[in-house]
């Protein structure tokens, strides 16, 4: 089973035991490095050799993932390090010596996070003078270390008048929009910007600060992973927990979205409606939470004290097994001052509902007053569950497309934007819903050997007319699928660019049963490897390219380092043959070239599109300049050509948005067809898309979202989904008549 996503890298912080009894079930990281070293080198899809410049690359990527921005590292620190390890890790790892290095690099890195949090309070501590032509750069991940410590000061000092600039001109902004829309001002009880970037770096610092051993390994070996390929991860025990929910789409908890607040605290944020916390009834949303019983003992040292912790250690405290109880200590939302209550809720299975699949049917009228059936799936993520294999997904779809078929719709739509992957299996078996042949993906490993997957149904179960929609997000599982009806010539692609490029197949292999007979094992985590490259059935990977749509639309991810070709270390693409059974069918019948020319003259004449060309083009420009001013009457100026032209934009939105929803309440009616809905057997019911509350969570109302006027999208419909239903209806009319007319055959053939 495999799982394909898109994931941040995150901190992970261990459980600190201090008896004998615990510290003994710890695993033993250079022994658990060793064993990742050979399963690295024995399975790995790339062969890549154990040599010291695979060792450089260890080196490199973990300073990378400790200082991205490198700002804290100096060319002195980095020096020393390389004259030490940088062309011998390889062979530490094998030798089960490779902790060393990894905890004097980091105890190095948490020495200049300490410093130069030393350094922000002095400045803060002082004024700043914000007349001068100083710049600052935007992004210094290509930038050189700092070549010694008084050059890593100055860009820190330059770093920390930035960060209080941008701070004071976005409450000034937000103020001077509050005061414009006669609202209230979100800053009235604000912390003054030194303060709050003060209480930022002190989060950080606190974050640096708690960390063990067993988060140390988990940052280096991370790295070690990541060299190989930017999917090949090392996993600690509590990450493949998460993994697992996200495959299954449901966790164990108390139902509740937490978020990392400035001054330290965890807040509510949003409650699962249904949930564990939401049943109980006690916790409110904006409540704080500041101190967390995992076990609900009721003794004061057992409440956890939560302030500046990671959000993640955070999760891992409340989460835990199902009907266990869990002791929340809370700061009530509106409270007095020092007030805090208990508050325990027991943990229960919480379903992520806003992540199944859903369907909509959308009536829609052309300009002659005909009346068609759109149908329309959305899927966000491939989900099953990686232990049994259940395709959840498919099944969920199939339901679905079941039900729109009932409906007699004329059309589909199968919208995959944001759906970073999942489930393999369950992509063959979805492909399969659509398509008139086995060969669904080709997999090719280490030695060379090709393998089909196929698509478990012998027939498809619906064949007419059909769009996918995809966007630079859509990857891995979401390419196998839009590849594959692709290149059988089955659906029109529509969207951005390209997909993610993601056309690597990853396992999950455990390392504790490598290890020693008596070693601890249990908490020795996993590593995810890539052992395989995804082939469509053409024979084209999907790696680096991945699919490039039928229509494009222009989109601000353009302008923005999104994909497997913007990451680190990532695999090239290739060619293999085509599937054995490979038989597309015409691509005449997509009338491609047709749906193309009217597309592009809806495109042009869009408002909306136009205006994402416009923000392309600024994008890449200060992305090319990769600098920012540090004059406040220079950024005031810029901001207030931003200003200017957002409420131009907004103006125009308004007029034209207000036509355009009298149109589609003339042209447009929507019918849910969700789970729910199928599971009940019950009638669809009109509803309003742009008035429907589609979210399964009560969340906290954001003052500063409140403060953006700019207008909804009419009838819950942006430009990309719009467009979607455009070519899908011109696909529609052109079938059908090339039926009429004789020139298309029912099966689908050109005559």
């Amino acid at each position: 089973m495999i799982k394909i996503l898109l994931r941040n890298a995150t901190l992970v912080v261990g459980f600190i035991a201090s008896s004998q009894a615990l510290k003994a079930q710890q695993a033993d990281f250079d022994e658990v490095g060793k064993q990742m070293a050979i399963m690295l080198q024995n399975s790995h899809y790339a062969g890549i050799r154990f040599d010291a410049q695979l060792s450089r690359r260890f080196f490199e990527d973990y300073l990378k993932s400790l200082d991205f921005q490198k700002v804290y590292f100096t060319q002195q620190d980095v020096d020393a390090f390389e004259a030490n390890y940088a062309e011998r890790l390889h062979t530490l790892l094998l030798q089960g010596k490779s902790m060393q290095p990894a905890v004097e690099i980091y105890n190095v890195f948490r020495q200049r996070v300490e410093e130069r949090t030393k350094q922000a309070e002095e400045l803060l501590a002082g004024n700043f003078d914000f007349s001068g032509d100083e710049t600052v750069m935007m992004s210094r991940k290509d930038a050189t270390w700092p070549k010694n410590e008084a050059e890593a000061k100055k860009i820190w000092a330059q770093e920390i008048k930035e960060a209080v600039l941008a701070e004071t001109l976005r409450q000034e902004t937000l103020s001077n929009l509050a005061k414009e829309q006669g609202k209230d001002d979100p800053n009235a009880d604000n912390l003054d910007p030194k303060k709050k970037v003060s209480l930022r770096y002190k989060r950080l610092l606190t974050s640096i600060q708690d960390v063990d051993h067993d988060d140390i390994a988990n940052y280096f070996l991370s790295a070690v992973a990541a060299s190989f390929d930017p999917h090949t991860d090392y996993m600690s025990f509590r990450e493949m927990n998460r993994f697992n929910d996200g495959m299954q789409n449901e966790l164990v908890g108390i139902g509740a979205l937490l978020q990392a607040e400035e001054d330290g605290a965890t807040v509510i944020k949003g409650i699962v409606v249904g949930g564990p916390a939401d049943k109980e009834g006690s916790l409110k949303l904006n409540d704080r939470v500041v101190g967390v019983d995992s076990i609900n003992t009721g003794k004061p040292a057992d409440m956890t004290d939560i302030m500046f912790m990671s959000i993640d250690k955070v999760v891992d405290l409340i989460r835990g097994k199902e009907g266990t109880t869990v002791a929340l200590k809370v700061e009530p939302a509106g409270g007095a001052a020092g007030e805090t209550k208990i508050i325990k809720i027991k943990r229960d299975k919480v379903e992520l509902k806003d992540e199944h699949a859903s369907g909509e049917l959308i009536e829609m009228k052309n300009a002659a007053g005909e009346s068609k059936k759109i149908g329309v799936i959305t899927l966000p993520e491939f989900y099953g569950d990686i232990d049994v294999g259940d395709a959840s997904a498919s099944d969920d779809v199939k339901l679905i497309l079941t039900r729109l078929i009932e409906e007699k719709m004329d059309g589909l739509i199968f919208d995959l934007r944001n759906n970073g992957g999942g489930s393999l299996k369950g992509a063959c078996r979805i492909t399969g819903l659509f398509i008139d042949s086995d060969s669904v993906v080709q997999v090719k490993n280490q030695i060379g050997q090709v393998l089909v997957k196929d698509s478990y149904d012998t027939k498809p179960l619906y064949t007419g007319p059909m769009v996918v929609l995809i966007d630079k997000s859509s990857a891995s599982a979401s390419e196998i699928f839009a590849g594959a009806l692709q290149d059988y010539n089955r659906a029109v692609i529509v969207g951005e660019s390209s997909t993610f490029g993601k056309g690597t197949v990853q396992t999950m292999v455990h390392v504790g049963p490598q290890l020693p007979l008596f070693a601890a094992k249990d908490k020795a985590g996993s590593i995810k490897v890539t052992i395989q490259k995804f082939y469509r059935p053409s024979g084209s990977s999907t790696q680096m390219e991945g699919v490039v749509p039928n229509i494009v639309m222009p989109s601000i991810m353009d302008a923005l380092e999104v994909g497997e070709a913007h990451m680190d270390n990532a695999l090239p693409h290739d060619r293999i043959r085509p599937a054995a059974d490979f038989r597309p069918e015409d691509k005449r019948s997509l009338f491609i070239p047709r749906l193309k020319e009217l597309s592009q003259e809806r495109i042009s004449k869009c408002q909306d599109f136009n205006y994402s060309i416009q923000d392309i083009l600024k994008t890449k420009e200060r992305i090319k300049k990769n600098q920012i001013s540090l004059n406040l009457a220079e950024r005031k100026r810029e901001l207030a050509e931003s200003e200017e032209q957002r409420k131009q934009r907004n103006t125009e939105r308004r007029e034209r948005f207000e036509k355009i929803a009298k149109e589609d309440a003339k042209n447009f009616k929507f019918y849910k067809v969700n789970l729910d809905i199928i599971d009940a057997a019950a009638p669809l019911k009109a509803y309003d898309p742009a008035a429907e509350n589609k979210d399964f969570m009560r969340r906290a109302k954001d003052e500063n979202e409140s403060l953006d006027d700019t207008p909804d999208w009419p009838t819950g419909l942006n430009p990309e989904k719009r467009e979607a239903i455009h070519v899908l209806a011109d696909l529609i009319h052109l079938t059908d008549n090339a039926k009429m007319a004789g020139i298309l055959k029912n099966d689908g053939e050109i005559r």
